[in-house]
């Protein structure tokens, strides 16, 4: 009995060393974020940040609600960061947590959409850990300021609830300085979906807290009377302008296409971080071609 407990320890030595040689280093591996007692540093939020230098951050979108999904974008793909939609997506909160638990050792960030800018899903996202946030439908200075506030704690600029044990703190014992630091490490982004949010970038812009600006050009359409075509020369004539506008202001800019043209045009318009496409789209733009092509084939048969 000896030997054969000695033969399987040494059966899961080898697997423990085949995993250690396969798993891809961390982003934050043998940084201070492996310190429980650090707030993690949030490496996206650099990344984006315009500059001489800056390494353009390429992306991608989900909604599709799978840990495997988020893993694999995190630690494998080559991404610099990913969405986790909870607006026009079933991700719930458990949804999201899971997700985060996934990715948020590995390379690309995941960054969380909320479903609206409203301070009890902002406060709960955050206490799962969530770092990186994007608020739909912002129009105004004032509405980019209560999306800003709902990330902080009173006293510090914001009205954000204080929870003492939870996974944003590392479950609270080993880290006293997260309330302080929480909102340094918090990127927040305001999606540019209307003309009115258009007309009012360099005010977005000028809030306080506010890292970036992305450019929603479903919703920019529908806006300006062009419902379902964001390609109409109208539309991506005021996409342009709205690039131009953010860029001008010093801050990041941001923007979503599945058309790797138009990801490549953005890029080109200075955008600093673009989602290149999403999980269901690839998917379904995958699964349909095999389909066409083996139908072909079995014709030939």
């Amino acid at each position: 009995m000896l030997a054969a407990l000695r033969r399987g320890g040494l059966r899961q030595a080898r697997r423990v060393e085949v995993t250690l040689a396969v798993t891809p280093p961390s982003r934050w591996a043998g940084s201070k974020a492996e310190d429980p007692s650090v707030v993690r540093s949030n490496v996206f939020k650099e990344a984006i940040r315009p500059g001489p230098d800056q390494r353009r951050q390429i992306g991608l979108w989900t909604g599709i609600r799978s840990t495997l999904i988020a893993e694999m974008l995190s630690h494998v793909s080559g991404m610099d960061w990913f969405v986790i939609d909870m607006e026009h997506s079933p991700n719930e909160l458990n949804d999201v947590l899971i997700q985060l638990q996934a990715s948020q050792r590995g390379r690309a960030e995941p960054v969380v959409r909320v479903p609206w800018a409203e301070p009890v899903i902002v406060k709960r996202v955050l206490d799962l850990g969530a770092q990186s946030l994007i608020f739909p439908w912002i129009n105004t200075a004032e509405q980019a300021k209560e999306a800003v506030e709902a990330t902080r704690y009173p006293s510090l600029g914001g009205l954000r609830g204080v929870m003492s044990l939870a996974r944003m703190n590392n479950y609270g014992a080993q880290n006293p300085h997260y309330y302080k630091e929480a909102a340094g490490q918090i990127c927040t982004i305001m999606q540019i979906e209307t003309l009115e949010a258009v007309d009012n970038i360099e005010a977005i812009a000028a809030v306080d807290g506010v890292d970036a600006l992305f450019v929603g050009p479903s919703d920019l359409s529908a806006s300006m009377g062009f419902i379902g075509q964001a390609q109409h020369p109208e539309v991506k004539a005021k996409i342009e302008e709205a690039f131009k506008r953010i860029v001008a202001t010093g801050k990041s800019a941001g923007f979503l296409t599945a058309s790797k043209e138009d990801a490549q045009w953005a890029l080109k318009c200075g955008c600093h971080f673009v989602a290149v496409g999403s999980d269901m789209q690839m998917l379904t733009a995958a699964a349909k071609g095999a389909a066409a092509d083996f139908h072909n084939f079995a014709k030939t048969l």
